[in-house]
């Protein structure tokens, strides 16, 4: 399993490399820059002296070689565009855990949640329950963001007074208090869960209902097991595997922000970032929130492929030629 775990983390870190190299050279491929003459309107003169501090005058091949020499030190250089050029490391140390903060109370509700409701409507097939769970399963997968955000912010917002922006019940966590008992962070992660607690409701469904038809069930019950020692020492392990493949990669979307609901709720997080660099030609950036999603959904499939061998000691991760 060592071994295993250190070839995956090198291969990680080939990728890693690999998605930088291809993100870097069609990013400069683009015609225009940063500071081009029509979008920013400086002098041809000015707009020299930028490109010539910022190492824009450089070949592109000189230039990925800075960047990754200096990324290995995890300096990925200062933002174009955001206020006073900071380093790009501290606008992300500043805004992530924000968004960090969101997207683990997202998780926490979207997985319990989605997990209790896929197990109650297996274990209640083609009753009421049942499919209420799949028609509240459908609505939350189908329906934007922006229609969710809207409709919470008509309901519950505006004319509760709680869609104020400094509105605070209890202070978020950039004025020193949790989010999750701020007014203004329940509705964002209202909205946010929405669509991954109905993927997660709907894949524990199917994968709970093919496991209580298995012979293993029946052979359990047929022992006189309890349905409660059925369900977590049968039903749930082999159920898994599959849930696991889909839902884990949920994660590093809901790690890393989105642009709508940050914006739309006025979270200073890091979600915006995703977008706006891409728009404002913030190389540095736009290389920084590469590098960490590519980082993010490699560490997710190794644990995946990890947390396979736990739930099914059938499944061995060591040497091919040893199988």
């Amino acid at each position: 399993m060592t071994g295993y775990i250190i070839r995956r983390i090198v291969a990680l870190f080939f990728v890693m490399v690999a998605v930088s190299v291809i993100v870097f050279f069609l990013m400069n491929a683009v015609p225009g820059g940063p500071f081009s003459l029509g979008e920013r309107g400086y002098s041809p003169e000015a707009l020299a002296n930028l490109e010539r501090k910022y190492g824009l005058d450089k070949p592109v091949a000189e230039r990925y070689v800075n960047f990754f020499t200096s990324a290995l030190r995890l300096d990925f250089g200062n933002s174009f565009a955001v206020a006073g050029n900071p380093p790009v490391t501290e606008v992300i140390l500043r805004t992530w855990p924000i968004t960090l903060q969101v997207g683990l109370y997202t998780i926490i509700l979207s997985f319990g949640l989605g997990l209790l409701m896929g197990i109650i409507a297996a274990y209640n097939r083609n009753s009421w329950i049942d499919n209420l769970v799949t028609f509240t399963a459908t609505l939350g997968i189908t329906l934007p963001n922006f229609i969710i955000a809207t409709f919470l912010l008509l309901i519950f917002g505006y004319q509760n007074g709680w869609g104020e922006p400094r509105n605070w019940i209890i202070p978020p966590l950039w004025q020193g208090g949790p989010a999750i008992l701020s007014s203004d962070y329940f509705l964002p992660v209202i909205t946010y869960a929405l669509a991954p607690l109905a993927l997660v409701a709907r894949y524990t469904r199917a994968s709970v209902t093919e496991a209580l038809g298995a012979d293993y069930v029946r052979t359990a019950r047929s022992k006189g097991l309890s349905e409660q020692w059925i369900m977590f020492r049968h039903v749930l392990r082999n159920a898994m595997i599959p849930m696991i493949t889909v839902l884990l990669p949920q994660i590093p979307n809901l790690l890393t922000g989105s642009l709508f609901i940050e914006v739309v709720f006025g979270i200073p997080g890091l979600g915006k970032f995703f977008v706006t660099s891409i728009f404002n030609r913030d190389y540095p950036m736009i290389m920084a929130l590469v590098v960490l999603v590519a980082f993010f959904w490699g560490l997710t499939y190794l644990i995946t492929d990890i947390l396979y061998t736990v739930i099914d000691p059938r499944v061995r991760v060591a040497g091919r030629g040893s199988a």
